[in-house]
């Protein structure tokens, strides 16, 4: 195996192989997973860039990692020993904005945000919009099929996705879905490939769904309680009313307090949660006052409606804050679990008697609109990185709990490497078996992003 050949076909100027250099491209955000050491890594600039590696990693069997910004929760762009790691940060070109289809066709290193910035002059917005998405890239979003905080009215990144160029482990460049409102011929590979963490093929270029931005700001409600329970009770009965809020969120005492430590914002030292919820439609008026009623039956003891954009912002900076509040404090494993939202008062309880039972520190935040729950392991740092027993047997009771609730081991973060273990217990085994029977069919020599998900 010579990765000069490599160099030759794609040009030595987009190809590492100095491993102090490529160390920063061994791991992502999931500090837990133990990452290997690449043979290369390769500055992809264009879908041929990654064909030719693709070719040249099928010709010697050469297991290939696709990485965007390195934002993912669950390890599934942890490099693997003797990989070649290919980057898709270079590939940020917006290629087309077009208002009259409501679409965007953008590469996968562009960065979340900026699709919406280069939407806005039109009226229109991208709206998946996961907690990273001022550094998250496009490819990372679709490859976990992340979600966001409008995701409870706007939907998850598979729904903004109408079509994608995708290289696969051979080396052929392929183009799913389409440009157009419906369509159902053949398989619905796009579908398939959104979420499916670089196992079945490298995604280089997507078509984009667009909304019109609302015509007005949003109205933002915002409520405290004194028990997890009262504030998931309020969010069941949100949802049952058919509200419909563009945002609905939750979060409890214990990041609030790492929150407030960290930027003194001030809060009250009885609050158990505080949920944030906005309305952004025509009704925005009538669904907050709606919002807010349910809030104060459910027991809040502060409530507060505001149509300020500076307020909002800041409250909604506090739920983006969650997580750095929370490595401040310990070393972090990041979870995520979407039960039916009926059951969110239940899954909430269930956490807390995790954390009781196992004296482990547990900090929970939500997309409660949704029922997609992120409770957040906080431990101290060991000197071999492992995780202490104590916190895989809370984080196992907190999964197989979301299971027999009717829920799911991941929302949005995927599989990676953290969860392939519990993965079996909500698929089954037959289903297991067609899943790797589709891996086999995409990727038959199993080169790409081997040992993620399943």
């Amino acid at each position: 195996m010579s990765v000069h050949e490599l160099a030759r076909s794609i040009g030595s100027s987009r190809l590492i192989t100095d491993p102090a250099v490529m160390d920063s491209y061994r791991r992502d955000e999931a500090h837990l997973a133990e990452p290997g050491h690449p043979v290369a890594v390769m500055l992809a600039e264009t879908a041929a860039d990654i064909s030719e590696a693709l070719k040249w990693a099928t010709a010697h069997r050469v297991p290939v990692v696709t990485r965007g910004a390195g934002t993912g929760l669950a390890g599934g762009g942890t490099a693997v020993e003797g990989c070649l790691v290919i980057s898709t940060t270079r590939m940020r070109s917006i290629l087309e904005v077009n208002p009259d289809d409501q679409l965007a066709v953008v590469e996968a290193g562009v960065i979340n945000a900026d699709i919406s910035r280069s939407a806005d002059e039109y009226g229109l917005m991208y709206a998946p919009d996961p907690s990273s998405f001022e550094i998250s890239t496009i490819g990372g979003n679709i490859a976990t099929n992340a979600g966001g905080l409008r995701c409870v009215k706007y939907g998850v990144t598979r729904d903004s996705v109408l079509g994608l160029e995708v290289v696969l482990a051979d080396g052929r460049i392929v183009r799913t879905g389409r440009r157009t409102v419906k369509g159902v011929a053949g398989y619905d590979l796009t579908s398939l490939l959104v979420g499916s963490e670089g196992t079945l093929g490298v995604v280089t270029s997507a078509t984009l769904k667009l909304q019109p931005k609302p015509k007005r700001a949003p109205v933002t409600v915002v409520g405290s309680f004194d028990s997890l329970r009262s504030a998931a009770d309020a969010v069941a009965a949100v949802v049952r009313d058919g509200i419909g809020p563009s945002l609905l969120e939750l979060i409890d005492r214990a990041t609030l307090r790492a929150v407030d430590d960290w930027k003194r914002i001030g809060l009250e030292d009885n609050t158990a949660a505080m949920l944030i919820a906005q309305a952004d439609g025509v009704d925005a008026d009538a669904a907050a006052a709606a919002m807010q009623k349910h809030f104060e039956q459910a027991g809040a003891d502060f409530v507060a409606v505001s149509q300020d954009a500076a307020e909002a912002a800041q409250l909604l900076e506090i739920r983006r804050l969650a997580y750095p509040a929370s490595e401040r404090l310990g070393q972090c494993l990041v979870e995520d679990v979407g039960v039916p939202r009926s059951k969110l008062p239940d899954m909430l309880e269930s956490i807390d008697r995790a954390a009781a039972e196992h004296s482990v520190k547990i900090m929970t935040v939500a997309h409660a609109g949704d029922g997609n729950v992120h409770p957040t392991f906080v431990f101290d740092r060991t000197e071999d990185g492992s995780v202490p027993e104590a916190v895989w047997t809370a984080a196992d009771e907190v999964f197989r709990h979301a299971l027999e609730l009717g829920g799911t081991l991941t929302g949005e973060h995927g599989v990676g490497v953290l969860k392939r273990r519990w993965l079996s217990l909500e698929l089954g085994e037959d289903s297991m078996q067609l899943h790797r029977s589709i891996k086999a069919a995409f990727d038959p020599l199993g080169i790409l992003n081997p040992g993620k998900g399943f």
